[in-house]
Order: structure tokens, then sequence, then C-alpha cells
């Protein structure tokens, strides 16, 4: 991978804060993902999201289960280890993964707990294009009133996750990244409201 392992994630890591601090906020890594000589057979903003929080104190999972060139590939460049969607401390999924397996990893991925909600998962999203437009209504801290956030999942994903953010602390954080080097970050304290039931 011709990617810079200090200047390039650096940058990559920046964007992910920047978004993750102002939910809604699409940033754009398009600059670093030119630098992805490797076909890893998903969005190069999806695996710059993973290479940029993934290293030897982390297990991740991904959610296909056709993808064994994926994790061996992940596991190669970061030296992360793949565990069960039970104890994975990153969940990594697919535009093309089924509803229904995404929402049992829904189900049954860490939260953490009140004394440590930091031991949940993070979920990287490969998603369809995101944009600002209506699909999501956002609030919450890091939004003055509302935002605006288009990921392309659909409304049982957002049902699923908001029955595992109810109790806070506890709860989940999400990446979107798409094929357009975009990425977008949902942090457990956001409520992400679909527009039909708005």
């Amino acid at each position: 991978m011709a990617i810079d392992q200090i200047h390039d994630l650096q940058q990559v890591y920046r964007k992910l804060l920047h978004s993750m601090s102002r939910p809604g906020t699409i940033s754009s890594i398009e600059q670093e993902t030119k630098q992805v000589d490797v076909d890893f057979g998903c969005a190069d903003s999806f695996i710059l999201s993973a290479m940029v929080l993934l290293d030897a104190e982390v297990t991740f999972h991904v959610l296909s289960k056709n993808r064994q060139d994926l994790i061996e590939k992940i596991s190669d460049y970061t030296s992360a280890r793949c565990a069960s969607v039970k104890e994975a401390d990153f969940i990594l999924v697919l535009q093309e993964d089924e509803e229904s397996d995404v929402l049992e990893a829904m189900a049954q991925c860490k939260i953490g707990n009140l004394i440590d909600p930091q031991q949940s998962a993070t979920w990287i999203i490969e998603s369809a294009v995101l944009s600002n437009e209506d699909a999501l209504v956002l609030t919450g801290p890091g939004i003055e009133t509302a935002a605006h956030l288009s990921t392309g999942q659909p409304f049982r994903f957002w049902q699923a996750r908001d029955s595992r953010i109810k109790e806070y602390p506890m709860g989940i954080d999400m990446i979107f990244a798409d094929g357009s080097s975009q990425i977008a970050c949902l942090p457990r304290t956001v409520s992400a409201i679909p527009m039909e039931v708005k």
C-alpha cells in the first residue's frame, strides 16, 4: 500500500475526529484514497477508516461470510485480530451484507457497561453515497439545532441502533464510508430519526 502510514493516515484520523465531533458533517478523504494501490474489494474510504483505527491491541469482525480475503488483508496491514461479533471491538459492514445479518449483529455486539462504557463496538459501514439530504434528522451534542444525513441504511437499521443506545453512556459509535471517498460519523450520543417518522 502506497499510503503514507504517518502523514496520510493522520489526515484521515483528523477528519474522522472532525466528523465524529460534528455529527452529520461529511468529510472528504479523496486525496488520501488516491494513495491506496491495493484492491481490498471495498470502498477505499472504508478500508482507510479501518486502517486508522485498528491495531494489534484491538479485534475486528467482518460481517460478510464470504470475505476471508478481506479478513486476511486487514490482519496483515493492521495486526488486529479477527473475533466473533459478540467480542469484536470493531464491526465491519459491507454494502453487500444482508439486512438480516446486520440486524443480528447489531443485537449481539458489545455496548459496554456502566463502569466501562468504552468497552463497546465501533461500527465501520460501507454505505451508499453520503449526502446531507433529509433521510435522517440528527440532534444531540455537536449539532446546533438539527442536521440531516443520508447513508442508505433502511428504517429497521435505525430502529435497531436506537435500541442499543438508549442506556447512555452505553452504546455504539458508527462511521460511514462511501465509494466517493467521503466519511461521516454518528456517535452514540446523537439521535437519528428517519424523516418518515419525525
